[in-house]
Formats: structure tokens, sequence, C-alpha cells
């Protein structure tokens, strides 16, 4: 494989290894779904939870996307890399100090309650932060190549832009939505919720590390 193919690939195996990243957390939804199941006994109300929750994600990611498109066409896209790193890190930090679980009663929700239970989680999460650093180098990369063709590096971006973050947001959510159907089955056949009261905490700090660390990798770049 040719040097300039890895480079245009590799951000979307990124987008997609994100997307599977998010689908193990279980404050992002599998938990909820395997919960779901238990209460209704059904193995049916599992899969019914995973369209909702994967289309709130999939809308969280696109919402990040649109605010960095918008701010893009004021500004070159290159400058929000600090900002964005900088929430990053301190989104990462402030979930070193709050562990907030989940409450499961009363769960007899709507798909679209579930939907935006879903993207409020995400973006709560920082998931759609930690999916535009990627983002944002596509695009440049993009508009720096378009700009060849075109009169500015700007009207490049802007004509790039939305069609990358709507690609962007399918890959991401491709990979959030098969991890996140895969460890619900899992649990729900096997497992059980009881073994994760113990994991939940630890993948909290972790997701808590991963955010600081893609900050500090954005404002590397």
């Amino acid at each position: 494989m040719e040097l300039g193919a890895t480079h245009t690939l590799w951000p979307w195996i990124t987008l997609l290894a994100l997307g599977a990243f998010h689908g193990l957390n279980p404050g992002m939804g599998w938990l909820f779904a395997v919960a779901l199941g238990m209460q209704e006994q059904s193995r049916a109300a599992v899969w019914r939870a995973l369209g909702p929750l994967a289309l709130g994600h999939g809308l969280a990611i696109a919402a990040a996307i649109l605010v960095a498109v918008a701010v893009g066409a004021v500004i070159p896209m290159q400058y929000l890399r600090w900002p964005v790193a900088l929430l990053l890190i301190a989104m990462g930090v402030s979930r070193f100090y709050r562990h907030r679980h989940p409450r499961w009663a009363a769960m007899r929700v709507s798909p679209v309650r579930l939907t935006v239970w879903s993207f409020l989680m995400a973006s709560a999460h920082g998931a759609g932060l930690m999916v535009l650093p990627v983002f944002l180098h596509m695009t440049t990369v993009h508009a720096a190549t378009d700009a060849e063709s075109c009169h500015t590096a700007a009207s490049a971006a802007t004509f790039s832009g939305p069609l990358t973050g709507l690609l962007a947001t399918l890959v991401h959510g491709a990979g959030y939505l098969l991890v996140t159907a895969f460890v619900a089955w899992i649990v729900f056949e096997k497992l059980g919720v009881g073994l994760l009261r113990q994991a939940w905490v630890n993948l909290d700090l972790i997701w808590a590390a991963a955010l600081i660390v893609t900050g500090g990798i954005t404002l590397a770049l």
C-alpha cells in the first residue's frame, strides 16, 4: 500500500476505532439496553434499544461536527485545534472527580426518549469532542489538497467539511453500533450486570484518561 493511501486511510480507521471504544463504555448505552432486556425478560428488548441508542450517539457526534463546520466557515479549521484540545483535557480532568452511576429504575422509555438520552449522555461524556481532532485533521488535509483546484483553501473547506462530517459520523456510528450490540449480547446472554459493579468505576477512569490523552495528542499535532 502506498504511503499516500495509508495517510488517507488512517483517519477513517481511527474514527471506526473511536466508535468501538465509545461502544465499550457502559455509560454510552449498552448497559441501558441490557437492563431494559432484563426488566422485560426479553432479548428483543435489547435489540430494540440499539437503534435509538446508535441514533442518539450519532446525533451527538454530528452536532459537534456541525459546530466545527460552522465555526470553520468563519475562521480556519486549524485554529480550532487548541480550544478543542483544552476542552478535552478539562473534561477528562473533571471526570476523575465525578463518577456518576446511572439509575435504572422505571426505564420503560419510548424510542424518542431513549434517543434523547443517548444524545445527552454522549454529549456529556465528550464523545463528539473526542472525534473532532480527527475530523479537523481530515478537513484540513482535504482543504489543502482541494485548494490546488480551488481559488482558496477556505472555499475548499466549505465544500468538503459537511460531506466529510457526514461520512465521519457514519463510520464512527458503525463502530459504535457493532461493539454496543456485541457487548450487550454478551452481557445479557452470558454474564449479567452484577459482574460490572466494580468494572464501571475502572471504565470511567479509563474514559477520563482517554479524554486527556486525546487532548494532549491534539496539542502535539
